[in-house]
């Protein structure tokens, strides 16, 4: 499993991946795909998690891709 800086932010304000997926009106087996990048965030769900969730974050921070790391 990949641990992103997403996920670190998500873990830091204890959103659930459950809660997560709410805000986004996806399963949570599809943001588990997400943030495991074996599907990737659509443009409209960086935004509204960067709006809702992570005002203080910018988007190339929170959607920096772990594969290369």
């Amino acid at each position: 499993m990949l641990i992103g800086n997403l996920k670190i932010a998500l873990d830091g304000k204890r959103i659930t991946v459950k809660a997560y997926a709410a805000v986004l009106g996806v399963s949570e087996k599809t943001v588990w795909n997400k943030i495991n990048e074996e599907t990737d965030f659509t443009f409209p769900e960086a935004q509204k998690t960067k709006k809702e969730l992570f005002p203080e974050y910018d988007l190339e921070y929170l959607f920096a891709s772990d594969v290369n790391a």
